[in-house]
């Protein structure tokens, strides 16, 4: 990776509780990338964003924007950055178009009425500019909230959970507008409870829990790692109980005991596919249908947490 725009290094925030909600977190960020964070409630995501955005003081460490410290030289810190927060916090009865180029004038940008117009158009908005705030439905809502964040032409936009409450339509919409975001230089950090989310768009992925990253990778190097294969073979006649005989394989039986799955390392020298097959055969277990299927990116993610606090 070139140089950084977002290099956080050692960043730490514990409370007077003694609960530490990041445990010096290292992570670089590079230009034109969408980056996803994924985490269970409570993991730290909010709070990460939270310090690097200037809304909550961390306990330590620093955050480098663009090479510049984002405490020391504030000004410049804050007019690259634009944040879309999960809550929806709008002023219900101002205009789309007022509220959009007050969070311009924030910033000390003169008003441009050209590019409002079209950061609207994008946004499926201009229709509505004219339209009072709590008049919107979420989703019109939520797409106001990326208007203002964008109003400022940030080169790094965050988004906390921003599809959180979108219908599926209107989640593709934005994963749409993600990246046509990124085509036009933004950089984008996202975090999100849906997989599927960073699965689509990611370049590459985060995994944080408990306040500590604890894994950062290339999306499709990351599935292509750690990623398993699944083989489900469907029996000719229901079984009782897994034999013994087959016991070094693992299997999951379903419950009504015509399935049988086998997870397997694809990579591995020896998936154990072949001698399973032979073994079934010798007990005379016939199947008429097998199916294998590549691990998911929600897959991957859950056994990462699930080894974290088997270790912890």
């Amino acid at each position: 990776m070139s140089e950084p725009i977002l290099a956080i290094r050692g960043l730490r925030k514990a409370y007077k509780s003694g609960t530490e909600a990041l445990r010096s977190v290292d992570l670089d960020i590079g230009r034109g990338e969408i980056f996803a964070l994924l985490g269970p409630n409570g993991a730290g995501k909010t709070t990460l964003i939270s310090i690097v955005c200037g809304i909550v003081t961390a306990s330590g460490g620093e955050v480098l924007v663009d090479g510049r410290h984002w405490q020391r030289d504030y000004r410049h810190a804050r007019t690259r950055i634009g944040l879309v927060p999960q809550e929806l916090h709008t002023d219900a009865f101002e205009p789309v178009m007022a509220t959009v180029n007050f969070s311009r004038g924030l910033f000390g940008k003169s008003p441009n009425p050209a590019y409002i117009e079209r950061l609207l158009r994008d946004l499926s908005l201009w229709d509505k500019r004219h339209a009072i705030m709590k008049e919107l439905s979420g989703g019109m809502k939520r797409r106001v909230m990326i208007a203002k964040a964008l109003a400022h032409e940030p080169d790094i936009l965050f988004l906390d959970e921003p599809t959180a409450g979108v219908d599926v339509e209107l989640r593709r919409d934005m994963w749409a507008l993600v990246r046509g975001l990124r085509e036009n230089g933004t950089t984008i950090i996202l975090t999100t409870h849906y997989i599927e989310e960073a699965e689509e768009m990611a370049d590459r992925v985060g995994v944080i829990n408990r306040g500590e990253l604890i894994l950062v990778e290339e999306k499709h190097a990351l599935m292509q790692k750690l990623g398993r294969k699944e083989l489900t073979l469907q029996l000719a006649d229901p079984l009782a109980a897994v034999p013994p005989e087959l016991g070094a394989w693992q299997l999951e039986l379903s419950g009504d005991g015509r399935t049988l799955t086998y997870r397997f390392d694809a990579k591995a020298d020896r998936t154990g596919v072949p001698s399973l097959l032979t073994a079934m055969r010798d007990l005379e277990i016939a199947f008429t249908d097998l199916d294998t299927r590549s691990s998911s990116l929600e897959d991957i993610f859950v056994d990462l947490i699930h080894e974290q606090r088997s270790a912890a």
